[in-house]
């Protein structure tokens, strides 16, 4: 066998095999897809809920923001108004808007129950910015 032989029959190999594995990823595909139009049924709410329009073109000075985390000084007694000013300002500052042009709506601590090791990290990528 000479040495375009063997390249040759290489490469009717590898077509073939190509073929083959694409063909089963597009059976996969459409068994998946035809599982989805049987099983799947979507919540009413998903239906019935429809962006507004209004929403899609508030400009910034309507952008009301609810914070869900909320520093740890909060428990040593700063006072609320401080703490508010302290986060409007990050979520300014985040957003690259004035903070007169925000309306935070409400700001609730949430809960300190991440693994020693998630907490290590995020100290971790935290310090290395600095």
């Amino acid at each position: 066998m000479s040495l375009a032989e063997a390249l040759s029959e290489g490469l009717q190999v590898t077509g073939i095999g190509l073929i083959i594995v694409f063909s089963v990823l597009v059976i996969l595909m459409l068994v998946m897809m035809a599982m989805k139009a049987i099983f799947y049924k979507p919540n009413k709410k998903d239906k019935t809920k429809e962006p507004s329009k209004k929403d899609e073109t508030a400009p910034i000075s309507d952008t009301a923001v609810e914070v869900t985390t909320v520093p740890a000084a909060a428990e040593s007694g700063i006072d609320e108004g401080t703490l508010l000013a302290v986060i409007t300002a990050a979520v300014a500052a985040v957003m690259d808007t004035p903070a007169s042009r925000l309306n935070i709506k409400s700001y609730r601590r949430i809960g300190d129950n991440a693994p020693a090791w998630n907490k290590a990290g995020v100290r971790d990528i935290i310090d290395s910015r600095f």
